[in-house]
């Protein structure tokens, strides 16, 4: 299914984007470090951690993926799942859900909707799955900035964790 909302094409994706969502991720991480982030995905670029590609080849053929592009060009990449991945330690809900274990957008694209056109798609399809949880953890840090996008979008925290000094936030909204 295609969806065009904001001027924003919202398609399925698949291993065939391993390169794309591997470049986005890794722009990321430049964009990041740029502004003095190096504490919520390093200082590494994806595709050359220690199984970073395995990583995201897993995610894009075992997940729901869906690939946001703007003028032909990818902007935006959302990864779902039935529940957090088993590597965090954020546990199950306990109910059906759907997780968001990947949520990136081109930088410079900032501002534009990239991520809230994914998430909204994101809340329809499971809606119409007759799902009604969609959860997501993010880093707390940096003043909670992606904590804000998050609650800007209709989440609301749900739990906090630490990996090492890495602090997460998980965050939830009620799909109805």
């Amino acid at each position: 299914m295609t969806r065009r909302a904001h001027g924003i094409r919202i398609r399925p994706g698949g291993r065939a984007d391993v390169p794309v969502v591997l470049g986005l991720l890794d722009a990321a991480v430049v964009w990041m470090n740029a502004r003095g982030n190096t504490e919520q995905w390093g200082t590494t670029p994806f595709s050359d951690r220690p199984g970073g590609v395995a990583r995201v080849q897993r995610y894009l053929t075992e997940s729901t993926v869906r690939i946001a592009e703007r003028d032909g060009a990818a902007a935006g990449a959302l990864v779902l799942d039935h529940g957090p991945d088993p590597q965090t330690p954020v546990a199950p809900a306990g109910e059906p859900e759907r997780y968001v274990r990947l949520l990136v957008s081109d930088r410079r694209q900032t501002g534009r909707g990239i991520g809230a056109a994914l998430l909204d798609h994101a809340v329809e399809e499971i809606r119409r799955a007759g799902v009604a949880l969609l959860r997501v953890d993010c880093w707390a840090g940096g003043g909670g900035e992606l904590v804000a996008f998050y609650e800007r979008n209709g989440f609301v925290r749900a739990g906090e964790f630490l990996v090492g000094e890495w602090p997460g936030q998980v965050l939830e909204r009620r799909v109805g």
